[in-house]
């Protein structure tokens, strides 16, 4: 197993008590579409975790405080939608240092949990439709399945 899908794992374990395990995938799962794909199922059970930074806020003290948006992979995020949500003038996409020096993880294997830093989470609602959703897992090659490899269906907050 890759040093960062283990690390993830192992966070998961210290931070929320569960036990899960990390599937991992030679073709990739960089984008929602490469993980439906590698994964065998439909783009719309893959939870993208995507960062934005808020452009102008009400609610933070500085300007580019970060904000992540697990989405459904069929699901495109609506910017003005999550500055809405954040109390915000407007957000824009974080760039891939950014997001790594936050969060401790890079694009393509961001997961929706165990980041370096406090970050506010907000989820798709269409996620909670599926019986099965797969989500990053700290590679772009591993996705988080749980203890009876079955992908987890939710994560904490």
């Amino acid at each position: 197993m890759h040093p960062r899908a283990a690390e993830f794992r192992e966070r998961v374990a210290e931070e929320y008590g569960l036990g899960i395990e990390i599937e991992e995938f030679s073709e990739g799962t960089k984008t929602a579409a490469a993980a439906a794909a590698a994964v065998g199922c439909d783009v719309a059970q893959i939870a993208s975790s995507l960062v934005s930074q808020i452009a102008s806020s009400l609610v933070f003290e500085a300007d580019g405080e970060p904000v992540m948006v697990v989405t459904s992979g069929a699901n495109r995020v609506d910017e003005d939608r999550v500055a809405e949500a954040m109390g915000a003038d407007s957000v824009g996409m974080a760039d891939a240092d950014r997001i790594k020096e936050l969060l401790g993880w890079s694009i393509g294997g961001v997961p929706p949990i165990c980041h370096d830093s406090d970050v506010p989470v907000l989820f798709d609602p269409i996620l909670g439709q599926f019986d099965t959703v797969w989500a990053g897992a700290g590679t772009s090659e591993a996705c988080l399945a749980d203890a009876e490899e079955h992908p987890v269906t939710t994560a904490p907050s």
